[in-house]
């Protein structure tokens, strides 16, 4: 069995997923996980994919058609099997009103310290109260061995006072 990690970008209209996962499907590939979304009138996902390795050749031409309903980049790389990652797993949400330079600080913070981020949902919502603009995130982390949830801690509240944010570590 092959692994293929699919790149889809594209207008967004009814039907995309339906078409994609037909394509899948008829060459016996296996749907297993995926992220979609739809931002500002597109439509973008990536999904990971197995299929026999005598099938992948010919999956990989056949998504080319879909461009007609509306992928315009679909992109297929033949990955290696996901190995489990190690270290300790945490949950950071972080809520502050919206303002450059957010994620990056946060993510220069985390690579410094050799933290993965597994996965990363952001949103900017209308405040309650002041009619500003509020900037959530929520990050699938998983720290190296070595650094202590505690350590991360320490070094996430300092950035936080600095970009007035509230984060919490679960």
């Amino acid at each position: 069995m092959a692994t293929l990690v699919l790149t889809v970008i594209g207008d967004d209209h009814a039907g995309l997923v339906r078409a994609l996962s037909g394509v899948i499907a008829d060459h016996g590939g296996n749907w297993e996980t995926s992220r979609m979304a739809h931002l500002a009138g597109k439509f973008a996902g990536i999904v990971l994919v197995t299929v026999g390795d005598d099938s992948v050749a010919a999956l990989v031409e056949d998504l080319g058609p879909l461009a007609e309903q509306g992928l315009l980049d679909i992109t297929a790389e033949v990955s290696a099997p996901a190995t489990p990652s190690g270290g300790t797993s945490l949950v950071l949400e972080l809520v502050g009103l919206d303002q450059p330079g957010i994620v990056r600080q946060i993510s220069d913070a985390l690579a410094t310290r050799d933290v993965n981020i597994e996965e990363l949902v952001t949103e900017t919502v209308a405040a309650p109260m002041d009619g500003g603009t509020l900037f959530k995130a929520r990050a699938s982390l998983v720290l190296p061995d070595g650094l202590s949830s505690d350590a991360l801690t320490d070094v996430l509240e300092e950035l936080a006072v600095q970009l007035m944010v509230d984060i919490e570590l679960d």
